[in-house]
């Protein structure tokens, strides 16, 4: 069990570090060839739009084939995608990069819902304590190492230029690949039965108010972090390519290290284990972070150190955030449906970061960061407000 788990979380380390890499040489390559941010945010449409059908066919699938099968198939589908990025520079259209980011997205959600799925299936039913413990050190370390890949892709667009950033992690990934067919087990996480295809669009009301929680939570961080910021670091401050991107690698990397941690920040003595009230309390505090920092740029406080410092805060109590969110998809979904309600969870996350980042791109040609952070703020108490439904004590299997 502790073996799947450690070839499970390595798979997904290898594949997070190419995406965050490739996300931020496509942000920083394209604005130094004079894209406009909304022309930058739709390179990036195909990605996210892609990932919410994923997420609904790849649940049904991995009920269906197996959960190592449907991560190995992302990996492979990230080495396309990249490959299809190697073409001469003259050929590098928007259609282009935008089919060979949908098949980027396709991969990603693949290869995430694989690996959250197969935690429910590792841990036995009851044991909250190990699931909060596994479900934050995955997610943590994800998003962590998501974040070194935004630093290394600003090193390698600055060292290797952007085909040779792409050659380099096409061939790791493929190396990646071959030794992951050879060590997952090959039958797991598969059910007995067939599910219908119908069974993807979740009917349990907890899933559903979560699902939709979800969505407005990353909608409010992808909206000003995704276009919008590394835009206005460019622009208004003057931060260079490498600059950037080791900032935001920073920033990601501590995120990841907060959701590692959030088992210890969120302890509590009660015995019930973490529900619907406690996601709204943290969302709740969230809120007001991006309403400070769009109001000290308002009334012209150091803007670097307001950008920096309100970026830190945010990341911190959204990591909890997010990391409380994992916990509760994987605690409330059905045992015999994991993959089907997971995927359906992450087709509702990957419209929040379609959403996001559309805005963000929209917003900040139109307007400005302020309104970005204002909308985000928006969201965020939206999420907060949905998370009340929640059923607060779900029915739990005995221990096995």
């Amino acid at each position: 069990m502790l073996r799947q788990y450690q070839l499970i979380t390595a798979n997904y380390w290898a594949f997070t570090l190419t995406d965050g890499a490739l996300r931020m040489l496509v942000v920083l390559y394209f604005h130094q060839l004079g894209y406009a941010p909304l022309d930058i945010a739709l390179l990036f449409v195909f990605y996210e739009a892609f990932g919410v059908v994923t997420n609904l066919v790849g649940g049904w699938l991995g009920a269906r084939i197996g959960l190592n099968k449907t991560m190995n198939i992302g990996l492979f589908l990230q080495i396309v995608a990249l490959s299809l990025l190697l073409v001469p520079t003259s050929f590098l259209s928007v259609a282009w990069v935008m089919a060979a980011q949908a098949l980027s997205g396709i991969a990603k959600d693949l290869n995430k819902m694989s690996a959250k799925s197969a935690i429910k299936h590792l841990v036995p039913a009851g044991h909250d304590k190990r699931l909060l413990n596994w479900v934050a050190l995955l997610t943590g370390s994800k998003n962590t190492l998501k974040g070194v890949g935004f630093f290394l892709g600003g090193v390698l667009l600055s060292t290797l230029q952007f085909h040779g950033a792409i050659l380099t992690m096409t061939v790791a990934l493929s190396l990646v690949w071959i030794l992951s067919l050879i060590t997952l087990r090959h039958d797991f996480g598969r059910n007995s039965s067939k599910p219908k295809f119908t069974a993807v669009f979740s009917t349990s009301k907890p899933i559903n108010y979560l699902s939709a929680a979800r969505m407005f939570l990353f909608g409010s961080r992808d909206v000003w972090f995704v276009i919008a910021l590394p835009v206005f670091l460019a622009n208004q401050l003057q931060w260079s390519q490498s600059y950037i991107g080791g900032f935001l690698a920073t920033w990601v990397i501590l995120y990841g290290l907060v959701q590692s941690l959030t088992p210890k920040l969120i302890a509590t003595k009660r015995q019930t284990p973490l529900d619907g009230r406690s996601a709204f309390i943290w969302a709740a505090l969230l809120a007001i972070i991006p309403i400070a920092i769009a109001t000290g740029i308002h009334l012209q406080w150091p803007t670097t150190l307001t950008i920096v410092g309100g970026l830190l805060l945010f990341g911190a109590v959204f990591a909890i955030n997010s990391a409380l969110h994992s916990y509760l998809i994987i605690r409330h979904a059905r045992s015999d449906k994991v993959s089907l309600d997971v995927g359906f969870y992450y087709m509702a996350n990957a419209m929040g970061r379609l959403i996001g980042t559309v805005l963000s791109g929209l917003l900040f040609q139109l307007y400005n960061l302020q309104v970005c952070l204002l909308v985000s703020a928006l969201f965020i108490v939206i999420a907060a407000l949905l998370s009340l439904g929640i059923d607060q004590k779900p029915k739990l299997q005995k221990p096995s």
